[in-house]
């Protein structure tokens, strides 16, 4: 470019940054920042973000907050998306204390937290099991005028099923449908899996069921999930109709499919229907995943399974 007589602006050197940082490279990225101003270029909000973004996704969050606070020092540079990258990057890296902090802060710097800054942390307090702090997080989101949207409440509808509250999930739900969400197949995947792992087998399959006619269609998840629920209750015949029914419905079975299938049947003595799939799935070129290959293993190792598995795995 400079060959050329052509130098690069603000927006060419944000570019490089962003692609660097995506990259995992972000020492260059930093290079290029420093090379900017060595040009008298500034760097400005966009550029920041995206170096801060670097270092969170590297899990780097003290070189993460020294870029906030290098941008709070330069006066109003920081928004509302520059406290949601770091917000986000200490829950990814479940330092919820300090992702609190950041968003008390952002009232001092009299930024609005939106959408993004509350469903990323009500994810945040779920995963780490502060599920009252997360329930309180979204009444509070409400009350200060920000909508949740679907991802919200896919959210929370996880940490309440991941924490043995799925009558407050299944009640989430059913708000949902009343205020007339469009709803999508994430959503109820959640649930339907919060159920299964529940034990609650005939409320997954009632919910299942009811998908069409809430005009949303399974998905390759949902029959997973479907499927190993009903082999984890001893429902072979049923789990297997599912698998031979998706082709029709024009999803079809994937390596996940077959290995959860296959499990299922070795842990209920299954062998010899177990050995049929997984010739069909050899068939179709998909693996053995390491779940699978290990269970083999160990039923083999107590002389529960044929050895003649074995084989067909060195193939998949």
């Amino acid at each position: 470019m400079l060959s050329q007589g052509i130098f690069p602006d603000v927006r060419t050197f944000n570019v490089l940054v962003d692609t660097f940082c995506k990259e995992g490279m972000v020492v260059e990225a930093k290079t290029v920042v420093d090379m900017m101003i060595q040009r008298h270029i500034e760097p400005g909000t966009i550029t920041y973000n995206s170096l801060m973004e670097g270092y969170c996704l590297r899990g780097e969050m003290d070189e993460a907050r020294k870029v906030f606070d290098l941008m709070i020092s330069k006066g109003s540079m920081v928004n509302v998306w520059s406290c949601n990258i770091l917000i986000n990057g200490y829950c990814k890296g479940k330092k919820i204390d300090q992702a609190n902090k950041i968003f008390k802060e952002m009232r001092r710097m009299e930024l609005v937290p939106d959408t993004v800054t509350y469903t990323t942390l009500i994810d945040g307090l779920c995963t780490v099991r502060r599920i009252q702090e997360a329930k309180k997080l979204f009444s509070e989101m409400q009350g200060c005028g920000q909508h949740p949207n679907v991802q919200t409440y896919a959210v929370l509808l996880d940490g309440l099923c991941n924490n043995q509250q799925l009558s407050t999930a299944i009640e989430l739900l059913k708000e949902m449908e009343a205020n007339k969400l469009e709803l999508n197949i994430v959503v109820y995947n959640v649930v339907v899996d919060g159920l299964c792992k529940a034990g609650k087998i005939e409320s997954a399959i009632n919910l299942f069921h009811g998908l069409s006619s809430k005009g949303v269609q399974p998905d390759v998840r949902t029959y997973n999930i479907m499927i190993g629920g009903l082999c984890h209750q001893g429902l072979l015949d049923e789990a297997e109709k599912l698998l031979r029914e998706m082709e029709g419905k024009g999803c079809s079975p994937n390596g996940c499919t077959y290995n959860i299938s296959i499990r299922g049947l070795l842990n209920n003595n299954k062998t010899s229907w177990a050995m049929e799939l997984i010739q069909e799935m050899v068939k179709w070129g998909f693996s053995a995943d390491a779940s699978t290959m290990k269970l083999i293993v160990s039923l083999l190792s107590k002389d529960i399974v044929d050895a003649a598995l074995l084989p067909l795995l060195k193939d998949s």
